[in-house]
């Protein structure tokens, strides 16, 4: 029999309505896998009680037969959402100590439909990073290992802790934001499913602030029909988010099965990249071939902006992160430096000790490229790409439906391997950051293993608020792979 904590979203809901378990046993297993876990650095803050409490309140409920559509199922949130009265924060030090007054919106929707909250997850700092190795609180660990090593491995970045939460059976379900490939990037080195949603589909509201014209929450999960159910409490139009669109969110799970036949289903040939692993490209075709087997008609298509989208990115997304830190000042909320001379000291000090090396860095690339006379050079010219970005993918879906592409351009790297070069890691989110800076919808969808038996993704890409298509394609995809591998749990030996 499947432990509880080994269930899906989905299972787990049926085993409630059908009073086959009750919130509260569900909530201890997760508790106890929680525990068992600590090796792996997932959480930043656990709130065993507050969860205890939430699924007591919901066996009530559900005792009443009036169960919402969440109800009793414990969820993991990226520490990235502002949760009223727990600790946010953001995996930096300036933050260690915020507690919020207030709760983010997509927080919110979820305990208004019933959700049971588990902790805080564990991230880069400010989001920034690929492999969650920039957090103030230690780097978080894949669950995974290659066949016969035990070197730690990255669980991918920035939700890493929701990753590795999900993956290794800590919560049914997380939460993620992705910025730049933050929710699939991690989704594929995991083994399990990552939608970053269009642009505006998921308020921003109470969502810790990287950059904000790339910033999108969405659901982590074990299954397609767990992303397209969390999506459906997640989603919402918010007036306190100019930038949320006020459209129907559509019953996601409802179209999960209509299958791709008849669907043209694009191959971008700017995706193909030079020195990825020869599995990378397998897996792609083997991708391609599955969808086909399915009724798809399998197009080429061109994105020739491709080129351009990380050196474009990384000018825009370290420019509105620069605007967006400069809040960190110590005087209000957050780490105070001690013993500082005057106001500009109190500044630099604060600043100098709360942020990590990674968001230093970025804060000066994007001080630099928003500066008089280096504007119109740099950040200006990334806007007009980024304008020239998003037309490549207009065309391209005037002759299909949706594209199919690789996730990463790798499996899991071992920690430390990567963090002396900044280049080399942000080369993890070559095929992530296109979308974000179209404002488009991805998922990622576990599609295989390397020979090292370490997971590998398909990423989907999606038209402007279609992620029921978006979801459509990936459960094809799913049911296609068939990917049953889960990690060996070392980490409760």
């Amino acid at each position: 029999m499947t432990t509880p904590n080994a269930f899906t979203l989905a299972e787990a809901r049926e085993a409630l309505k059908e009073k086959r378990l009750s919130s509260r046993e569900l909530t201890e297993a997760m508790i106890a896998a929680m525990a068992a876990s600590r090796p792996l650095n997932a959480f930043v803050t656990e709130t065993p009680e507050k969860a205890l409490a939430m699924a007591a309140d919901s066996d009530a409920r559900i005792a009443r037969g009036e169960g919402r559509a969440l109800e009793g199922l414990p969820l993991a949130i990226k520490d990235l959402f502002c949760t009223r009265g727990v600790r946010t924060t953001a995996g930096s030090r300036i933050l260690e100590n915020f507690v919020p007054p207030y709760e983010s919106t997509v927080t919110q929707n979820l305990w208004d439909a019933g959700a049971v909250m588990l902790g805080k997850t564990n991230m880069d700092e400010f989001a920034m990073g690929s492999s969650n190795e920039t957090s103030y609180f230690g780097p978080v660990e894949n669950p995974w290992r290659a066949e016969g090593s035990n070197k730690k491995l990255v669980p991918g970045g920035s939700s890493g802790g929701s990753a590795t939460a999900v993956a290794a059976d800590l919560c049914l379900a997380a939460t993620g934001t992705d910025t730049g490939g933050s929710i699939r990037q991690p989704a594929a080195v995991t083994g399990i499913v990552g939608l970053k949603p269009t642009y505006g589909r998921c308020s921003r509201w109470g969502i810790v602030a990287f950059a904000s014209s790339l910033d999108q929450a969405g659901p982590m999960t074990k299954t397609v029909r767990d992303a397209a159910i969390l999506l459906g409490a997640m989603a919402s139009v918010d007036p306190m988010d100019a930038t949320s669109v006020d459209m129907p969110v559509p019953d996601y799970e409802a179209g999960l099965e209509a299958g791709v036949k008849g669907m043209r289903i694009g191959i971008p040939k700017e995706y193909r990249i030079d020195g990825a692993p020869p599995e990378i490209d397998a897996l792609w075709h083997k991708g391609a071939e599955w969808l086909k087997a399915q009724g798809a008609e399998i197009v080429e298509v061109s994105l020739p902006h491709t080129k351009y989208a990380l050196p474009a990115y990384y000018i825009v997304a370290p420019a509105e992160a620069s605007s967006n830190l400069a809040r960190y000042d110590g005087v209000r909320y957050g780490h105070r430096a001690a013993g500082a001379k005057d106001i500009t000291d109190l500044y630099e000090k604060s600043r100098g000790e709360g942020f990590g090396k990674e968001v230093r860095r970025r804060i000066l690339i994007g001080t630099y490229v928003l500066s008089a006379g280096y504007y119109d050079a740099y950040y200006s010219r990334a806007q007009k790409l980024r304008t020239l970005i998003a037309r490549d993918f207009a065309q391209a879906f005037e002759q299909c439906d949706a594209l199919l592409t690789p996730a990463t351009p790798g499996p899991a790297f071992a920690i430390g391997e990567k963090t002396a070069d900044p280049v080399s890691m942000y080369l993890n989110d070559v095929f992530t950051v296109t979308v974000n800076l179209a404002g488009l919808p991805g998922i990622s969808v576990p599609a295989g293993l390397t020979k090292e038996g370490l997971p590998l993704g398909l990423q989907v890409i999606g038209k402007a608020f279609d992620e029921a298509g978006v979801l459509r394609v990936g459960r094809a995809l799913e049911v296609a792979a068939d990917f049953k591998a889960k990690p060996a749990a070392w980490w409760g030996a």
